[in-house]
């Protein structure tokens, strides 16, 4: 089984991904609580607006602080967290990368046994896609699972996922 997948068809930018190196990305999400919490649904334009501006505000009342020197990338996390955690990763800005073409309104789940499942693009950007659990890769019938956005299908996920199509 490949631990890969892909996001192809009528896209302008197809997409080969590696779930194995998520465990270091920042915008992974902790599954074991995330359908528990209540979430501000901001978008990220909102996010970064008010960030540069609590920046800004900050240098103007406190003068700016000059780049502190690193030694190359810094990757800040918990050891034990990662050892012990279910994470998963939202769909929605590999959707965006590849940048579907006007007017595509579906995507296609294949998973390696074959079976195939449509589902409106709109549903699928709020697709969460579990790549761990309890700290280790789901190498059995992985290498990814989706999740539905809302959490409905939590104890029964869609597994074995080989790629998306967008038609």
């Amino acid at each position: 089984m490949e631990f890969v997948i892909f996001i192809n068809g009528k896209v302008s930018h197809p997409l080969t991904i590696d779930p194995s190196v998520w465990i270091f990305d920042e915008r992974k999400v902790d599954l074991n609580t995330y359908f528990d919490l209540p979430r501000d649904e901001e978008d990220e334009l909102t996010k970064y607006t008010k960030a540069i501006s609590k920046q800004w505000d900050k240098e103007i009342t406190e003068g700016s602080e000059p780049p502190k020197p690193t030694n190359g990338n810094v990757i800040k996390y918990k050891r034990q967290e990662l050892e012990n955690g279910t994470f998963g990763m939202h769909l929605l800005p590999f959707i965006k990368n590849a940048q579907p073409e006007e007017g595509v309104s579906e995507m296609i789940v294949e998973t390696h046994d074959g079976k195939k499942e449509i589902f409106s693009l709109e549903m699928a950007k709020q697709f969460i896609l579990q790549f761990s659990h309890i700290g280790k890769p789901l190498r059995e019938d992985g290498p990814i699972y989706i999740l539905f956005g809302d959490g409905s299908n939590r104890t029964n996920p869609i597994k074995n996922v080989k790629q998306f199509t967008i038609k």
